[in-house]
């Protein structure tokens, strides 16, 4: 599906959270000889499937299987960084265009998806002892101030806690001491597709797909992760699912209670993604956005129009 006289076109398929996105994603690497690249924070580790919605299930198609890429791909309890993303995307993405197959990104972790998108250039800065001994007279916010001064805050989690912080002022320092130690994506061109429903249909699909995943054993899932020796710690800073399962079994933590707040954690997640996506359009990125509410059948075929319309375009989307 690549022209070899121009860059390859990746398709991404984003949107929030129970929107839709793999099984839309799936049915169009059906259509279009494609593989999936999973763009998810949480769906690399093993063992972790039901809480983040991995959906192996939408991966088989009329007896078809179709291959994806980052998903199971290190053990729970690792610690897997946007950098490393980077790096395994650009060997799955050569790894597809080199089979002549159509790459097609799906996921929600918007800092994922725009570090690819719009070409994020990352570095893998070791931790440095005498940096961080150097910044311990400085507060917090004095921190969050320097970061600020250096870079553009992309990504709301480098100010959440000390130690990110440091991390994200240890990473600029390298850069700036070592400018050539930074990822290089391939060339490529970009097809940005998103799938939209009304808030209040958002908000009635998250507590479907939720009854859906207790009663599939999510309680369970977790459970197995600390049996197997994932530290609580760990598991909370995965956060939604993981975070309110785990005290409940770990804490006294009643099951209405850890319902009720995971479903509003999760509808709140969900507005933040769209926040996020909204911000990558302000930023130049164009989604075209797709009605969520169509069959799926229409769905395919509204991306796929899209799909030939980019590829026989004279220049790049």
């Amino acid at each position: 599906m690549t022209d070899t006289h121009r860059p390859p076109l990746l398709l991404t398929i984003l949107g929030p959270t129970a929107c839709g996105k793999t099984a839309l994603a799936t049915a169009l690497a059906y259509r279009l000889n494609g593989e999936i690249i999973s763009a998810d924070s949480r769906q690399v580790f093993r063992g972790m499937d039901i809480g983040t919605g991995k959906d192996l299930a939408d991966y088989t198609i009329d007896g078809h299987s179709i291959p994806y890429h980052l998903i199971d791909i290190c053990n729970a309890g690792e610690e897997y960084s946007v950098y490393r993303f980077q790096n395994d995307f650009i060997e799955a993405f050569n790894h597809i265009v080199g089979c002549c197959h159509t790459p097609i990104m799906c996921g929600g972790t918007g800092l994922y998806i725009e570090a690819i998108v719009r070409g994020y250039q990352l570095a893998d800065a070791p931790v440095s002892e005498s940096f961080r001994t150097a910044m311990e007279p400085f507060s917090d916010e004095e921190l969050t101030r320097r970061l600020a001064a250096l870079t553009s805050l992309h990504n709301h989690t480098d100010t959440e806690t000390r130690d990110r912080l440091l991390r994200a002022l240890e990473i600029h320092e390298f850069r700036q001491k070592f400018p050539d130690a930074y990822t290089h994506l391939p060339v490529m061109r970009h097809l940005v597709v998103g799938v939209s429903f009304p808030r209040e249909k958002v908000v009635e699909r998250i507590g479907q797909r939720l009854r859906q995943r207790l009663e599939e054993g999510m309680v369970d899932e977790v459970q197995r992760l600390l049996d197997n020796g994932v530290p609580k710690e760990r598991l909370l800073r995965y956060g939604l699912e993981y975070k309110h399962v785990t005290r409940y079994l770990t804490e006294d933590y009643p099951y209405e209670t850890m319902f009720q707040n995971l479903f509003t954690d999760i509808r709140r997640f969900s507005k933040r993604q769209m926040t996020w996506f909204r911000r990558m359009q302000r930023n130049g990125v164009v989604i075209h956005w797709i009605d969520g509410e169509k069959n799926l059948k229409l769905k395919v075929q509204e991306v796929v129009q899209l799909y030939s319309e980019a590829e026989n375009a004279k220049s790049a989307l």
